[in-house]
């Protein structure tokens, strides 16, 4: 068995109840969107100056996040490392756009990033079991991609 498998096996264990399931979601990319949005907020003019430029606005912490998970992704599955290259994106343009218009994107990051928390251990409540990633952090990074190969396999899409 490939290793992504396993580990969508071994997820999902945790996540059989219907509203847990709705409630992942929502709270994963919700989560997701605003991790980043906390790591682009951190000062970044080093990290711009170490590569030489801002690049359009992606020389932060976010971006720098997002290349790494990614990196991650590949090395499970190539099909999963292209949907996430589009989640990725829309989560980069979509913070980029926050991080110009807003004068607290940190804050918002953070209040969304606590109620999306506070909705999944609710989710596990009602689940009845624990969150993956208390067995392994890993497993922070698998929640996307569970829900991703949900997609997948509704359209019809190996992974």
């Amino acid at each position: 068995m490939r290793k992504i498998d396993q580990l969508l096996l071994e997820y999902g264990e945790s996540h059989q109840n219907a509203t847990n399931k709705m409630v992942h979601w929502i709270c994963v990319p919700a989560i997701m969107f605003s991790l980043i949005g906390m790591l682009w907020s951190i000062p970044h003019a080093s990290l711009a100056s170490l590569i030489g430029s801002d690049l359009n606005g992606f020389a932060n912490f976010g971006a720098l996040f997002l290349l790494l998970a990614t990196i991650y992704y590949l090395r499970l599955s190539f099909p999963l490392f292209i949907g996430m290259i589009v989640i990725a994106s829309l989560m980069a343009f979509g913070n980029r756009a926050l991080y110009k218009w807003s004068d607290s994107m940190f804050m918002s990051s953070v209040l969304i990033f606590s109620a999306a928390w506070v909705g999944q251990f609710i989710g596990h409540k009602i689940e009845g079991k624990k969150p993956s990633f208390l067995k392994d952090i890993q497993f922070l990074l698998i929640g996307p991609a569970w829900l991703l190969h949900f997609i997948y396999k509704k359209s019809g899409i190996p992974y």
